[in-house]
């Protein structure tokens, strides 16, 4: 039998989720219409008839749901802000819908759950999308006045802020794919938008750091472990070196080095704007980070293609959700792996984690001194709840215990990581799969909206109150 995995004292055990997926009360309260609310509504883009108009009525039953959390030994909470609520219009303030996150904030304070507060998870004001959206660089100045609104009115109760989740997924996803909203398929708005959000995120980071010199501040960026199908074969390791740059390079070099990686620039020459990115947009972007959060799921393992098999390696791309199949990864094709697959059918590679936080510390963080933290990581899985609502859902417990085994490994090879939070908390809208699709560790019947919670969330709170795993 494996000895136990003993994780540090201090080492922060929580749960994600974000606004568009678990809030509901999509009308109340002056909320305005986000990106998703007409994306959802978009002939042939999320199942029909889901949407996030009701969701897991958490506006209505955060109370309940903190006290789970409590009774969970969930040390942090990591909710999102919806932007389209606090600021329907993008420019006015509602303070209705502030006052939502004041009551919610108060009420994590109260169980003693730290509250961590994430500004943007891809909830644009559709207001802000008819003006322009991320493509224009007015977004970022308008998401810097939203951001100074939130600390007005939170500034003085949360430490952690998260400026943006996942921006690949906002940009590529949403404005280069069209798999996301505002479901567009344009793939130079796709790297306008990147940019624009990464100079959102320095241009609030800096106005949150002026305010408050002891706020932790930072983003949370997606990884994914890319390898060559054949580390040997030139025309792989090229594939992979293309991905991992479209991927996880295009973000961490301008946030840490304060410039694009010129492989990067080159690969997307034929899309990139020359006028995209003006004197002091890199300092901005570059400014000093406390926190980097890490979102990882999975990997891939690519192949280089000649260019004449290029566009059908594309076509495969999308049908397998690759990586950007509309920019820059042409001659790329996303080779499966004989391993577990989720019920998203993402490959199970929990050793990639490991060599990902590795990576992130010896490249990245550790010269800048920034903490790493595990911001997301959990699996989706068909469960199949008993009479009493009850799952047993062992497939997302063993994928948790290994990711949790994998970053242990990190960090006994010094990686200084100093948080875990699970995704998710709840069943819940889970994007394009609309409600098919649950990562929670607590069932959620969409019908009742009764939470119940697993096998997994029972194992969790062990996990998180005694900072072991078994």
């Amino acid at each position: 039998m494996n000895a136990p995995k003993l994780f540090p004292d201090g080492f922060l055990w929580g749960s994600a989720t974000a606004a568009y997926q678990v809030e509901g009360a999509a009308w109340e309260d002056g909320r305005g219409a986000s990106i998703w609310d007409t994306y959802a509504r978009t002939p042939g883009k999320v199942h029909e008839g889901h949407n996030g108009d009701v969701a897991c009525d958490h506006y209505h039953r955060y109370a309940e749901d903190v006290a789970l959390m409590e009774k969970l030994n969930l040390g942090a909470y990591r909710f999102s802000v919806s932007m389209a609520r606090v600021m329907p219009d993008g420019r006015a303030v509602n303070q209705a819908g502030l006052d939502f996150y004041r009551r919610l904030t108060d009420e994590l304070l109260a169980r003693d759950v730290v509250p961590w507060l994430t500004l943007y998870h891809w909830d644009l004001p559709q207001a802000l999308q008819e003006a322009g959206g991320w493509p224009s660089r007015d977004t970022a100045y308008r998401f810097t006045d939203y951001a100074a609104a939130v600390h007005d009115a939170l500034g003085d109760r949360i430490r952690f802020w998260t400026t943006l989740n996942e921006p690949w997924c906002s940009s590529f996803l949403g404005y280069a794919e069209g798999r996301h909203a505002p479901g567009l398929t344009d793939p130079v708005a796709g790297v306008r938008a990147a940019h624009h959000l990464l100079l959102a995120h320095g241009l609030a980071t800096h106005e949150l750091r002026s305010r408050d010199a002891d706020l932790s501040l930072g983003l949370t960026l997606n990884f994914a472990d890319v390898t060559p199908a054949d580390p040997d074969s030139p025309g792989d390791r090229d594939a992979a070196r293309r991905i991992d740059g479209l991927s996880n390079r295009y973000f961490l070099d301008p946030l840490f080095r304060g410039r694009y990686s010129p492989d990067v620039l080159e690969d997307l020459a034929s899309v990139w704007p020359e006028d995209l990115v003006v004197d002091g947009d890199l300092s901005l972007i570059s400014a000093p980070m406390d926190v980097l959060g890490v979102n990882y799921y999975s990997g891939n393992t690519v192949r280089g293609v000649p260019p004449e098999d290029a566009h059908a390696a594309a076509d495969r791309a999308r049908v397998a959700g690759g990586p950007s199949a509309n920019v820059g990864s042409e001659h790329v094709e996303f080779v499966p792996q004989d391993v577990p697959r989720t019920a998203m059918g993402w490959e199970v590679r929990p050793q990639g984690l490991t060599d990902l936080l590795l990576r992130l510390q010896r490249d990245y963080s550790g010269p800048a001194g920034t903490q790493l933290y595990v911001t997301e990581n959990g699996a989706a899985y068909d469960d199949q709840p008993d009479a009493d609502g009850f799952v047993q859902d062992d497939d997302r417990l063993g994928y948790v215990r290994t990711h949790l085994g994998a970053v242990h490994d990190a960090m006994a090879q010094g990686v200084q990581v100093e948080g875990y939070f699970l995704w998710s908390l709840l069943d819940n809208f889970e994007w394009a799969y609309g409600y098919d699709k649950r990562f929670g560790i607590v069932r959620v019947d969409y019908d009742t909206l009764v939470r119940v919670p697993k096998a997994s969330a029972r194992w969790y709170a062990t996990v998180a109150g005694s900072n072991r795993v078994d």
